[in-house]
């Protein structure tokens, strides 16, 4: 007997992209409703920092952008984020490039050289240190880091002072820095920067490295040529991961940095300001004015991290066609 199904019998064809079952529809309501609820959270932050900050500049006896003093509680109200945006750019460069190395670094070691008997347990230690508080670091940064740094300090103004950047005013004061701060965030960065690259080198696939073995290439050949390439565009992505958190780090930039009205190239001098650490600081005193004015350079530095997100995101899609993933 001929059981072979007809036509009728089959079950009509699905269109692509269509959904059928309850639970796919579902799904995908909620996936699409949860990307429009950040989209509106999103832009209801920007539409009230926006409407608080206009109310604040607007009387500014100041120009916002170029003055170097902050007194808004003041009448008239006189303040600017000169300074603020300076030493928020300059010591989070001093993290990046202090932390982005290293981080590639520790994770091409626990994903590609250490035996699992060592890469396991480092890579816990890795993930402990990523959830560590910002205070602790802060505090740890205070009582530790400030003492230990003036040899280096001394050292800088010995052999580097001469660059302008590295010479100290006071070689006998405290290191309470833009740059010991740069070294704070580069440590609280860390983990974060070696976690999301560690797992983008576990994702290369093994046939791309066993070609590479295949044909007579080293192992560090084999990550240069097939690891890093395929790598790419996740290191970039956990590098602003990491970027996006030296940018907005608070309490341990407050409990280290020195703060002043003043701009000076010399990194080494207790003097600058961070847009977080200057809210944190001023925030409790500030009368309701002064606190639109505190919010007025939180929309600095919202938009300032959107600009660094975007630009991201254009570079990955830029190399992206570049990357081994779409081998």
């Amino acid at each position: 007997m001929d059981i072979t199904p007809t036509d009728s019998a089959l079950p009509p064809p699905i269109a692509q992209g269509s959904v059928t079952r309850v639970g796919d529809r579902v799904f995908s309501g909620l996936s699409r409703g949860s990307g429009i609820l950040l989209l509106v959270v999103m832009a209801s932050i920007a539409v009230f920092l926006t409407i608080r900050a206009t109310h604040a500049i607007s009387q500014d006896h100041a120009n916002f952008f170029t003055s170097f003093e902050w007194d808004a509680n003041a009448t008239p109200p006189v303040f600017g984020i000169g300074v603020l945006i300076y030493g928020t750019i300059v010591s989070s460069v001093i993290a990046m490039a202090l932390a982005v190395p290293i981080a590639v670094g520790i994770a091409l070691f626990i994903s590609h050289y250490a035996p699992r008997r060592l890469a396991t347990p480092l890579a816990y230690v890795v993930d402990l240190l990523a959830a560590i508080p910002s205070i602790i670091y802060g505090l740890w940064g205070a009582i530790y880091l400030v003492p230990h740094m003036k040899g280096l300090n001394l050292w800088l103004d010995t052999y580097l002072g001469w660059t302008g950047i590295f010479d100290k005013t006071d070689p006998e004061g405290a290191a309470r820095s833009l740059f010991t701060v740069g070294i704070l965030l580069a440590i609280m960065i860390l983990p974060i920067i070696t976690n999301v690259s560690r797992e983008v080198f576990r994702q290369v696939p093994k046939m791309h490295e066993e070609a590479a073995l295949a044909l007579g290439a080293t192992r560090w050949e084999v990550i240069r040529m097939s690891v890093l390439p395929f790598a790419r565009s996740g290191i970039i992505s956990a590098s602003m991961l990491g970027l996006g958190r030296a940018l907005g780090e608070t309490m341990a930039v407050a409990t280290v940095l020195s703060a002043s009205p003043v701009l000076s190239a010399k990194l080494l001098d207790p003097v600058g300001g961070t847009f977080a650490q200057n809210i944190a600081a001023k925030f409790g005193e500030a009368s309701p004015f002064g606190r639109d004015a505190l919010i007025a350079s939180g929309l600095v530095l919202f938009v300032i991290t959107l600009l660094v997100n975007g630009a991201a995101r254009l570079i990955i899609a830029r190399r992206k066609e570049y990357s081994g993933a779409n081998a």
